[in-house]
């Protein structure tokens, strides 16, 4: 699992600790109802609020749904009910974390960005600029085809295309034609990246952007 990912993991296990340690008082001459620390809960929400926004977005159910519960408040005291609520929330969040969800996200963020040098790097070549769109293209895959492999917990940090390649093979990642028409990418990548463009081919160029494509759509969508 990647180091980033770990640490997401790591922070949301930590939050979950506080939350749970937040105390409960007792109103005094009131009905019984206990009441969630203020300083404590609001060190925690506040905390909590951030970590799910920078994982899930502005967007995601979770934050909406824990925002909602934050500005219902009101004078600034929160029931043991409603801290159940936030809890519940938060353990909803925790468990995409938990079970790869966010990594799915990731990988789908992942893929419009590669998406993009893909569609660049088909200008190019449809514009007779082929070493360039060579660079972009493998450029994409050889970044896409790393992260597959960490999501698979292969370790592929500082490792050449043909390593990853070679990881992903025995690994059982890639098979069948898949498999057989990666096996070329490395030497198309080195030639490109080596700036060895006599050797480059328009038709090279095209298979790499093929191959890339179907690979983010198979992997990255």
């Amino acid at each position: 699992m990647p180091k980033v990912q770990d640490q997401i993991v790591k922070r949301f296990a930590g939050l979950e600790a506080q939350c749970r340690a937040i105390s409960l008082t007792r109103q005094v001459d009131g009905d019984g109802t206990s009441y969630a620390h203020q300083e404590q809960f609001y060190a925690w929400v506040t905390s909590a609020l951030n970590a799910i926004q920078g994982v899930f977005g502005n967007e995601s159910p979770h934050y909406l749904r824990f925002e909602k519960e934050l500005s219902s408040i009101s004078n600034n005291y929160v029931r043991d009910r409603k801290l159940d609520t936030f809890r519940g929330i938060f353990l909803g969040a925790k468990s995409d974390v938990d079970g790869g969800h966010l990594f799915a996200l990731q990988a789908a963020f992942s893929g419009e960005i590669f998406g993009d040098f893909v569609a660049t790097a088909k200008v190019a070549l449809a514009e007779g600029q082929h070493t360039v769109a060579a660079v972009l293209a493998c450029a994409a895959l050889e970044d896409a085809l790393k992260r597959f492999a960490q999501s698979n917990n292969l370790s592929v940090d500082g490792q050449t295309m043909e390593e990853v390649v070679n990881a992903l093979k025995s690994k059982g990642l890639v098979s069948g034609a898949q498999k057989t028409l990666l096996a070329a990418m490395p030497k198309i990548r080195n030639q490109a990246m080596h700036a060895e463009w006599s050797k480059l081919t328009p038709q090279d160029v095209g298979s790499v952007i093929g191959y890339v494509e179907q690979f983010l759509l198979s992997h990255f969508s």
